[in-house]
């Protein structure tokens, strides 16, 4: 799998994260450096721990599979992809007092960020990615884009955390396309 893809399939996951620190950023949140970092630290440390847990469970089955595993990782990024496409236009905005950057809040922000990733790791290794480039880079981009998320959204509010979401969700929807096409074409 070429570094562009991978980078896309990174965007595309790091959107949640982005999504979910746009939401703290406009919280009564302190923001400082060890928040921001904290925050920032485990959601990249958990995309790319989930991206190599999920490639860990599914390089173990490719081969008995290897003849319909394009679709496999086509339905798994569609689903995931789709997933962050309803949630994003859900209408359910939860607000939790408890200061997101501590504690068992930040452990389970982070794993509800990254779960996305698991599938993703499955699909790697059932399109044999190379899962510490994919991991590393998954891993920098969600926490590169969880810093930008705080920041931004200290400074513009509420309102484009769903959005972000969405165009996740459909970047990992197209990039489902792309895999199956080209096993189908290729």
């Amino acid at each position: 799998m070429d570094l562009i893809t991978i980078l896309l399939i990174a965007l595309g996951l790091a959107m949640d994260c982005f999504a979910v620190a746009l939401g703290i950023g406009c919280s009564p949140t302190p923001k400082d450096f060890r928040t921001y970092f904290r925050i920032a630290f485990h959601f990249g440390l958990f995309q790319g721990g989930m991206t190599f847990l999920g490639w860990l469970g599914g390089s173990t089955i490719a081969h008995l599979i290897s003849n319909f595993d394009h679709w496999i990782a086509f339905g798994l990024l569609a689903f995931v992809g789709a997933r962050m496409i309803r949630e994003s236009l859900s209408k359910n905005e939860e607000e939790d007092p408890c200061n997101p950057s501590r504690g068992k809040t930040l452990i389970m922000l982070s794993v509800a960020t990254s779960i996305d990733a698991l599938a993703v790791g499955l699909s790697l290794a059932l399109v044999e990615g190379s899962i510490l480039v994919s991991s590393l880079v998954i891993g920098f981009t969600s926490l590169l884009l969880s810093v930008l998320g705080l920041f931004i959204g200290g400074r513009l509010g509420c309102k484009f955390g769903k959005r972000m979401e969405l165009i996740g969700g459909l970047v990992l929807i197209g990039i489902g396309f792309r895999v199956l096409l080209s096993h189908l074409l290729g």
